[in-house]
């Protein structure tokens, strides 16, 4: 199974998914990465593994998707892993249903624009949560929305801080990310409405 890896910064998630398909853990090649940043860790993480990186930049943003897309395709991949990517695209009609997404939360909760990273993990403690965890759902065309593959929950403890739950968050994210590339790439997942079923 060819992946493209589609990264906006540090590339800790494109790390995760980089170490698993080389030791075997998950029976994948990244074929390459899209950055939408020159400038960023995670260009240099995917570059010294040997990853080809074409970086899309943002400018003009009517025509982002379409050169995002352009790029995807280069790359000749069967799915699309967003790690990190912080820029709403369109998905064009080839690659529906060929596009996943990780979530620092248990969508529907404390998602949409501008929920990402450090804002997320703030939010679940403001709120009170108890639980929290990470979710791997197929990208659609707006924020955090489209049908869930696989969801992990963690404890909120009562001392946590964004950051130690933001660790024991993503910690859940090294795992359920490859599970769904998995039983994707297996052809084990079937899509009714919003309703994401396994087969097998």
């Amino acid at each position: 199974m060819r992946l493209v890896g589609l990264i906006s910064g540090s590339g800790t998630t494109l790390q995760n998914l980089i170490d698993r398909t080389r030791d075997g853990r998950l029976a994948a090649t990244l074929a390459g990465v899209v950055s939408s940043r020159g400038d960023v860790v995670g260009v240099e993480r995917a570059r010294a593994a040997g990853i080809p990186v074409r970086v899309v930049e943002r400018i003009p943003s009517e025509t982002f998707s379409d050169r995002v897309f352009a790029a995807v395709r280069s790359f000749s991949p069967d799915l699309v892993c967003l790690a990190g990517w912080l820029h709403l695209i369109r998905i064009p009609a080839d690659f529906r249903l060929r596009v996943l997404n990780i979530h620092p939360s248990l969508l529907p909760a404390f998602g949409g624009k501008g929920m990402y990273g450090r804002r997320v993990h703030e939010a679940v403690l403001n709120y009170g949560a108890k639980v929290s965890g990470c979710t791997v759902h197929f990208a659609d065309d707006t924020y955090d929305t489209g049908p869930v593959v696989v969801q992990t929950a963690v404890p909120v403890l009562d001392e946590d801080t964004p950051e130690t739950l933001a660790a024991r968050v993503f910690a859940a994210e090294c795992e359920a990310y490859p599970e769904a590339i998995r039983r994707v790439g297996e052809g084990r997942v079937t899509v009714v409405g919003r309703r994401v079923t396994l087969r097998g």
